[in-house]
Parts: C-alpha cells; structure tokens; sequence
C-alpha cells in the first residue's frame, strides 16, 4: 500500500504548463537543428562519409576506373615491408617536423617576447610578422621560393656578391630539405599571436617581486614565464606538429619531392600513389598509417605533458 507522502498531485494547470514546456523545448531544438543542418549535411557528406569510405578502401585494390576489389590487409602488408618510398618519405617528413617545429615556435616566442614589451609601433610590427603566415602556404609564395633559391635566383646572386660560389638550393638533396624548412619556419606568425597572447596573461606583480629580491632577467624568464607560458607552449607544440605531418603545398610546388626523393613528404608521396598512379586502395591504407602515427606522437605528447606543463589552477604540475 502506498504511503501518504509517496503520492504526488499534479494539478490539471501545472500538467498543461509541463506539456506546452516540453512542446517549446522540443520546438526550440528543431528550431536549432534547421539552422546547422547545412553544417551538419555537409558534415556528414564531407567528412565523415569520406573517412569511412577511405576506411574501406584501404583494404581493397581500387584504381578508379574499376569497382574496388577486397584483398584484406594487403595494402597495409605491402605499405610496412616493401615499400621503400614508404620509408624514406616517412624518414624525411619526421625529420622536417622536429626540425621545423622547434625552430618555429624558438622564433615565435623570440618575436612575442619583443612585442611584449608595450612600446609604440609593437603592434604593426606584429601584424608585419604576422603576414607570412597567412601567405606563406600559398601558392604565389611557394613558387616565389623556388625562384628566390634557384641557381639564378637571388639567393645566389647575393651570395656570389659577398665573394662565394653559388649553388642550386633546391636541387641539391643535401640542402633542399634545408630550404622547405626555413620557408615553413618563416610562417611563425600564428604560434607568434597564440604566445603573446599568454604573455599578457601573465601577472605582472610576479616580476615586480621576482625584481625586488634581485632576479636577473634570464631568471625571471626561466622561473616565471617558461613555466606560466607551458600550456600555450604545449597547445603550440601539438597544433604545429600535426600541422608539419600534413605539410603538402610546399614540397609539391618547391621541389616536387626531389632532388633523389630528399623532400618527398609522407602528404606528398600519397598524393602521387593516389592520383598520379591510381592505386586508391593503397593510398587509403597510407593514410590511416599517418593517422596512427600523428596519434601516437599526439598521445606521447598529452602523457609527458603531466610532467612540464604547469597549470596553475591546479597548483601546479
């Protein structure tokens, strides 16, 4: 038998009021479904319908011209064990991102420190510096470097100037690495803004006191902006590595993955597999292999994040 005070009593007002509640939630989330429904449409139909599609493929022999055809892990067998482009352009693009990245972000926060100091004009220079990176993945730009480094580009007229020989940058597999390097490491200006975003955000009665009791700036910068700037430094360090795994434009339009396969980046070498010789299949197993790997390197990075970044409302590391 039910007790007194498990009994609920809604009047007929309350239960209508509930109702019509319930009836404009419902309203309300329909309402905001129509309105991204185009993002979702395109969502769905551009993203994943391709990742799964890609999945698919990636175990069959599929040229484009043909229905794909299921040969199982194939692909993957033949990627890992006898491919030996595989390797040099995974070798090449894992040397060109922890080259590159460190540098980049070295220059970016040089730069955002100098900006940081709130003297008059910091803020053109800023949006100067800043420009590169809006530009420098163009194509105007890629082609403007594979002039600029050519055996008679300017490079060589300016070194020949000051007395040395010239050489052909970018057709020399000892330095056209070297070259992409400098153009991508150019493009600092986005890590630049993230940085001296989380300058301002740090307090400025720390370096006051860290004044007071006679730090030197090397200490200052090494005891209180190094550890308060670690998570902008961590989501730099992240962005601008997978970022460098997917580096395309710049070899294909620079080098075209020469001199000898020395630039051949992992995006470029699947670019070729999939369009130039029409082994989709293949180049769909390729790409899961680069998602794997940016994983991993992403899911190292997230565990030894615990032991340098410093989150300072957790209190600490």
């Amino acid at each position: 038998m039910a007790k007194l005070e498990d009994l609920e009593y809604t009047s007929p007002i309350q239960a209508e009021l509930d109702k019509k509640s319930k009836q404009r939630a419902i309203k309300e989330s329909l309402t905001g479904y129509a309105i991204i429904s185009p993002w979702l449409i395109g969502f769905l139909a551009l993203v994943i319908g391709p990742i799964i599609a890609s999945f698919y493929l990636s175990f069959t022999n599929y040229n484009l011209l043909s229905s794909p055809t299921w040969i199982g892990i194939d692909n993957y067998v033949s990627v890992l064990t006898n491919d030996g482009r595989f390797r040099q352009a995974l070798t090449v693009t894992f040397i060109f991102v922890f080259v590159s990245t460190p540098l980049k972000l070295i220059f970016a926060l040089f730069l955002a420190m100098l900006f940081n100091t709130g003297r008059k004009g910091t803020s053109l220079f800023t949006t100067v510096y800043y420009i590169p990176s809006i530009i420098g993945g163009s194509v105007a730009i890629a082609v403007v470097w594979r002039i600029l480094f050519g055996r008679n580009g300017a490079v060589n007229e300016f070194v020949q100037a000051l007395g040395f020989s010239g050489t052909n940058w970018i057709g020399n597999p000892d330095t056209a690495l070297s070259i992409l390097i400098l153009l991508v490491v150019w493009q600092f200006g986005s890590p630049m803004i993230i940085f001296l975003a989380g300058l301002r955000q740090i307090p400025q009665e720390l370096y006051e006191a860290a004044s007071v009791d006679g730090a030197s700036q090397i200490t200052k910068f090494m005891k209180i902006t190094i550890p308060l700037l670690t998570p902008v430094i961590f989501f730099n360090l992240v962005m601008q590595t997978i970022g460098g795994f997917m580096t395309f434009t710049q070899a294909y339009l620079v080098t075209g993955g020469g001199p000898m396969d020395s630039t051949l980046f992992y995006a470029l070498y699947l670019y070729e597999v999939a369009f130039e010789y029409l082994r989709m299949g293949y180049a769909s197993a390729m790409a899961w292999i680069l998602l794997f790997v940016v994983a991993i390197i992403t899911l190292l990075l997230f565990l030894t994040s615990k032991f340098w970044v410093y989150y300072e409302s957790e209190g600490g590391r």
